[in-house]
């Protein structure tokens, strides 16, 4: 987006001073970050209050006019930026409020968004059925990827030190590590088959980490740069996605399907909707519902390493999944609502 717009990017806040700032980051020629920095003893309105002042000051200082507001979470919804906005976006990726310890007012903070929004785009295909009929203008976008990165993963290098010296087969997943992960799943895998490794690469976020299952073949390797994970990826065997099958997994369009694919791995799924419909159903994943039939499927996924026609097969499906053609599609779509508003104006001006 910053190839055509200045973008400020505002990060959710960091409850850890008492004396409120804003963090400014200038990322890229038109890319700033701003992380709202506040008094975690301060009640909700007071957070608010100290919030917009600090974001009204700094789109003041940066000159922010005619600008798009463009929001990730309702819960940003009344946080200040700029009046009067040409245009509001809701990028709506997820379900939030099927998450664990989603705020009480996110449903209702988004129905405000819903109403509020000139545009809505959705992160997936479940996404999009359950909003298309709650607005004028809401359209698909599922997952895209930066397909030149994680094909690096199929070229030779070097392994990491903390990965090299576990031995095949490596079974391997990465990624938030929470509610939405089936850990019984895991479990039984591990115990089952003793001679796989399981490679969990990601934090382990509002679930406690005593109750992951422990076991001589599961390795939980915590956070990594995004950068590094090609490298890690490229000497996994097999890459799985074990998703609990629950109200926090219902509307999922995982990025990691597609990104594991452009890795060159195969990959094994547990039932979400969304990856059965694109990629399942297309025999690229395999799915899997059980432990039994997801070992099952691991063991046929480890047999295909160098199949080259399921290989041209992703790539042929992969090939309109990049970020540049999803921003040149959402730019599209900007702009022809800003002419159609254009439009409007002017002829409400002639009949003034």
């Amino acid at each position: 987006m910053q190839r055509h717009w200045r973008v400020f990017y505002v990060e959710e806040p960091v409850f850890d001073t008492e004396s409120p700032f804003l963090e400014q980051r200038q990322e890229l020629e038109n890319l700033w970050v701003f992380v709202p920095h506040i008094n975690a003893a301060a009640d909700e309105r007071t957070r608010m209050y100290k919030i917009n002042h600090l974001l009204q000051e700094a789109f003041a200082d940066h000159a922010c006019k005619n600008c798009i507001l463009w929001y990730y979470t309702p819960m940003a919804l009344d946080w200040a930026t700029c009046e009067s906005p040409k245009l509001v976006v809701f990028d709506c990726m997820d379900e939030l409020a099927a998450f664990k310890n989603a705020p009480e007012a996110l449903r209702q903070r988004e129905a405000a968004l819903m109403e509020k929004a000139d545009l809505v785009f959705t992160g997936g295909i479940s996404l999009y059925e359950a909003r298309k009929d709650r607005h004028a203008a809401v359209h698909l976008f599922p997952s895209s990827i930066d397909k030149a990165h994680f094909g690096k993963a199929r070229r030779t290098q070097p392994d990491f030190a903390d990965q090299q010296y576990i031995p095949h087969p490596r079974i391997g997943f990465f990624g938030v590590i929470d509610e939405r992960l089936d850990i019984e799943l895991l479990r039984e895998m591990a115990a089952m088959k003793p001679e796989w490794q399981f490679i969990l690469i990601g934090p382990v976020v509002k679930i406690d980490p005593a109750h992951l299952p422990q076991a001589p073949n599961i390795h939980y390797h915590g956070q990594k740069l995004y950068a590094d994970l090609p490298g890690y990826i490229a000497h996994w065997d097999v890459a799985i996605m074990p998703f609990a099958m629950n109200e926090s997994t219902r509307f999922i369009s995982p990025t990691k399907t597609p990104e594991y694919l452009a890795a060159g791995k195969p990959v094994v799924s547990t039932p979400i909707l969304d990856v059965i419909r694109e990629y399942g159903a297309a025999g690229l994943v395999q799915i899997a519902s059980n432990p039994e039939a997801f070992v099952a499927a691991i063991e046929r996924a480890l047999e295909m390493s160098n199949d080259k026609q399921w290989l041209a097969a992703v790539d042929a499906v992969l090939a309109d999944k990049s970020w540049d053609l999803t921003v040149d599609r959402m730019i599209h779509l900007i702009e022809k609502k800003l002419e159609q508003q254009q439009l409007t104006t002017k002829k409400e001006d002639e009949y003034v």
